[in-house]
Order: C-alpha cells, then sequence, then structure tokens
C-alpha cells in the first residue's frame, strides 16, 4: 500500500483568515521580518472592505488621528487608485479628501474591487519574494494543541478538497468568527453575558445567552438605470420575507419604517434623497458618478447594507452545519427579497410603487448571484482573555470623568459608539455613546495558551462592547498589533504574556509598535 504524505508548510507566522484584521497583520509581520502563511475563505482578502462589501465606519477624526500609519497608507492608496488609473474631472481629482461614492456613512465610500486592488499591491512585493503565501479558498479543519501550544493546524481547500498542515511558531486567528478557538480547545466566550459575570448596565439580566448574538448581513451592490426593467427572478421565500414583522419592529422589515437605532422609536427612510428623509441609497454609495468623466458609469452605486437587510433569525456560530447553512440561506434570500420589494412594491413619492430600474450588480462583489462573498459577521467567537474590556471602561455616561480607560498594555486605538444591531433573540438595538478608546494588549492574549494571538473580533471584550471594537480601523490595528507582537516574541524568546506581565519588556514592544506608526493613546485635544 502507497501512504501519500501530507503536504506540510511552515512559517514564522501562520494566519487563520484573510479577513481586515488578517491582511493587517500579515503586513506587519512581514515588515518586521517575518514570514508568513495566511489563509483565507474566499476569492478575495480584505474581509470587511472587500468580500463583505462594507464601506469602512470610522470615527470624525481619521483624515488627521486615530489610526495607524499603514492603515492611513491604505486609505491614501484607494484615493490615488483612483485618480491613477479612472478618467475624472478635474476638481475631483484635486480633492485631498477625494470621497469616490460620497456616501454619508463615511468620507472615504469606495468600492469592493478598489480595495482588493490596494492591498494586494501592498502585499505584492512579499508575495513576489516567496516571504507570503495567501491560500485562498482554504478553512480550518483540525488543530492539534498540547502543552499550552498550537503545534499545527491543517486547513483544507474548498475547490479541490486537499489538506494541507500548516506549522509556526505563532498562530493569529483572525477568522470571522473566531474558528480557530474551538478546534485548538482554546476557552472562548460567545453571545450575551449577564449582569452578573459583567456588571456592565446594557447586559443581560438573568442568565448569560450564548446563541443571543448580532444579525448578520448579506451585502449586495446596485445601481440605478431609471428608463429600464432589472427586475430579478422573484425570490423563492418572497412572500414570507414579505410578511415578516419582528416583535419589536414598527412595520413590516420590508418597508421604509424602522427603528431609530439610539432610541428604537420609528424612524421613516426614503431611498433616493430629496424628501427630507433619511437617505438609504445615499448612505453607502460607493460611486458618484459625477467625479468622473461624462459615460464613464451610468449610474451611482451603492452597496446596501440596510436595517432591513440584517439576518437575526439564528447564528452561525455553534450550531449544527444545517442549520448553519439554512440560516446563511434565509440571510440570501432575505437580501434578494429586499431588493425584489424595491424593484416592485417600495413606494415612490410620485405615488408609484416599484424602482424596477434598480440593476443588480454581481460584478461589484465578484459573485455570479450577486451577493457578498462572505456575510458581513458583526459579533465573531471572543476569547476568554487576559483582560476583557467592559462597557464601565468605556461607555460615556460611564466615564464622569471624560475619558475611557487608560490602559499600561494599549497596543492602539479607536473610536466608535456601542453599536449592536438587532440580535438572534429579538433584541433590539443597543446604541450608545462611548469615548475615544485604546486596545488593551491583554485583550489579544487567550487564557492558557501560549502561541495564539486574537486579531480580529475576536479579542477580550463581551457582547457590548463589541460594538464599538468590531469596525474597520478598529480591526486593522488589533491585526497589526498582535503581528508585531509575534515578531517582537520570536525576536527575544518570549510569550506574549511574558511581554504583558514584565514592564520593561512591555515597554520596549511599545515603543515597536510606535516604530512601526500605531497611535498608543488619543490626543490631549480633539477638534469638535
Amino acid at each position: 500500500m502507497t501512504h501519500v504524505r501530507e503536504r506540510c508548510l511552515q512559517a514564522d507566522l501562520v494566519i487563520l483568515g484573510g479577513g481586515t484584521g488578517g491582511t493587517a497583520a500579515a503586513y506587519a509581520a512581514l515588515r518586521a521580518g517575518k514570514t508568513v502563511i495566511m489563509t483565507e475563505e474566499t476569492a478575495w482578502i480584505g474581509g470587511q472592505l472587500t468580500s463583505q462589501a462594507v464601506p469602512p465606519d470610522e470615527h470624525p477624526w481619521i483624515e488627521s488621528f486615530g489610526c495607524t500609519r499603514s492603515y492611513r497608507q491604505f486609505r491614501d492608496q484607494v484615493r490615488a487608485y483612483y485618480r491613477d488609473y479612472f478618467p475624472m474631472q478635474p476638481a475631483s481629482r484635486a480633492q485631498a479628501q477625494l470621497n469616490p461614492g460620497n456616501g454619508t456613512v463615511s468620507r472615504l465610500c469606495h468600492e469592493p474591487r478598489a480595495a482588493l486592488a490596494v492591498l494586494e499591491q501592498m502585499l505584492a512585493p512579499y508575495i513576489h519574494s516567496g516571504k507570503l503565501l495567501v491560500l485562498h479558498k482554504h478553512v480550518l479543519v483540525q488543530a492539534q494543541a498540547a502543552n499550552h501550544r498550537v503545534e499545527h493546524v491543517i486547513v483544507k481547500c474548498l475547490e479541490t478538497h486537499a489538506t494541507v498542515k500548516l506549522q509556526a511558531p505563532f498562530y493569529l486567528d483572525a477568522t470571522e468568527c473566531g474558528d480557530l478557538l474551538p478546534a485548538a480547545g482554546i476557552d472562548y466566550v460567545t453571545g450575551a453575558e449577564s449582569k452578573a459575570e459583567t456588571g456592565e448596565p446594557h447586559a443581560v439580566d438573568g442568565e448569560a445567552m450564548p446563541q443571543d448574538m448580532q444579525g448578520f448581513t448579506y451585502c449586495f451592490a446596485m445601481d440605478y438605470m431609471e428608463q429600464e426593467n432589472h427586475i430579478i427572478e422573484k425570490p423563492a421565500f418572497y412572500e414570507q420575507w414579505k410578511a415578516y414583522k419582528p416583535s419589536f419592529w414598527p412595520d413590516h422589515l420590508l418597508s421604509f419604517t424602522a427603528l431609530k437605532p439610539s432610541t428604537n422609536e420609528p424612524i421613516q427612510y426614503e431611498l433616493f434623497p430629496g424628501h427630507g428623509r433619511f437617505s438609504l441609497y445615499q448612505y453607502r454609495q460607493i460611486i458618484d458618478q459625477r467625479h468622473f468623466a461624462a459615460g464613464t458609469f451610468d449610474s451611482n452605486i451603492t452597496l446596501v447594507n440596510w436595517p432591513q437587510n440584517d439576518y437575526w433569525l439564528g447564528s452561525v456560530i455553534d450550531v449544527s452545519p444545517e442549520d448553519r447553512e439554512q440560516h446563511l440561506y434565509m440571510a440570501k434570500q432575505l437580501s434578494l427579497s429586499l431588493l425584489y420589494w424595491l424593484q416592485t412594491e417600495a413606494p415612490r413619492p410620485d405615488g408609484g410603487q416599484g424602482y424596477p430600474g434598480l440593476r443588480l450588480r454581481p460584478d461589484v462583489v465578484g459573485t455570479a448571484d450577486g451577493l457578498a462573498m462572505y456575510p458581513y459577521i458583526r459579533e465573531s467567537r471572543r476569547i476568554k482573555a487576559e483582560f476583557t474590556v467592559l462597557e464601565q471602561h468605556v461607555a460615556t455616561d460611564l466615564r464622569p470623568e471624560g475619558k475611557a480607560e487608560s490602559f499600561f498594555d494599549t497596543v492602539g486605538i479607536g473610536c466608535y459608539r456601542i453599536d449592536l444591531h438587532p440580535s438572534t433573540m429579538n433584541r433590539p438595538y443597543i446604541d450608545i455613546s462611548s469615548l475615544p478608546f485604546e486596545i488593551p494588549l491583554g485583550s489579544l492574549i487567550p487564557v492558557k495558551m501560549d502561541n495564539v494571538l486574537a486579531a480580529a473580533k475576536n479579542i477580550g471584550v463581551t457582547h457590548i462592547t463589541n460594538g464599538c471594537y468590531r469596525l474597520h480601523p478598529v480591526e486593522w490595528n488589533i491585526g497589526e498589533a498582535a503581528a508585531l507582537c509575534a515578531a517582537y516574541c520570536l525576536n527575544n524568546n518570549l510569550t506574549p504574556r511574558d511581554v504583558r506581565q514584565d514592564a520593561s519588556k512591555l515597554a520596549s514592544y511599545q515603543q515597536m509598535l510606535v516604530k512601526y506608526g500605531i497611535e498608543l493613546h488619543w490626543p490631549e485635544t480633539r477638534p469638535v
């Protein structure tokens, strides 16, 4: 009998998940002189920025400070990508803070493909030199751990089903759902903690609810060809979604009436701007055709990540494979049903119904069905960490001195409201003010595991504080800090816990972060 030896690849660092945090981690580790193997479940690296089709959610000061140097490099190169390769109007090309889509969600709304092009350019020197290997369309299937260390992982190609063993001194979990944690026996938490556990005012009363997670979303892109008919085939579950009225929602989900997140009171939206209401189309608009030479784009393009296509009827974490596939399918049906409703039944200001000229744009998201390659997962498994960030550390109402908790082991900064979308247990929005915050190293370090770091939304936060630590620049910073911690440990034969527990080593590591352009503290004064 012939035995086929399993293929084995080795590097200084194995990064599982090529999303926003994973890609930032790879870029940081490579600049620090390390070799990297990075896996990615889809055909595109970048996660939120690309395969999930979510334009950046950022804080008000992003153009001046409050992110890492490499994240600013990414933003600058996105703008340069449009200036260098697109026929732009001279006035638009000259805008220092060009917003290609003029969407209202961010100062930089851009196409997923533009983000992908920039990220691939940033990593290109390391791919060409052999320092970085990206295994696209690979998922984790097994992890071997012993003596508080991961010894190897096995990943599988989704196309060929071939497996490969990956070995490294350090492993970063940057998967969207924290997949390494159960595979390697790493202690973790899911869902909503109880008040008894965390003391957080917005935690749940009574017992913790591990399956109470924020809804996820299958985003999609569309434009509007007003005189044309682009109505899609009626989705199989359209009638069910059309009839669906959540118990906590003021109207049917497929309507322009929704909840205002900060108050959970009814709010009326409109599709296109012009009638005094919040425009859903303009919110995440990623191309404004007025920026470009006439004829470049037939229409403005928007990404649909709205209240109406948040899916909260079940989670995709720690459920059976059958339930997971069912929830993913029904989430896709919801997004397609929203589009069909917009095309055929949505009320128009002129008294008519439907916008048949709304055109699904599969090319924008790189898929055949027109939906993003991967759902936008807001809430991952979260490590039981050396330190867990609580609502008490960052919520404005709980910080009478007007500053978030200052962490001795800060590895970066971020700012966003505590923004939790409706949950799988039919709880409405939790949307409360938070203060500009720091990211503690302790939240990246799992208890009882010495060579693993969290590098995405799976850090030591709670169901509540996940709501402000899950956004693009924060996830990027987390990935970068995790990778540089691994590099520092490799250079000095240490574990992350060693670094955190020794003041001089921690200071040396933090100096390394500053050298690489990571801001550790917010400035004392910020523009209003």
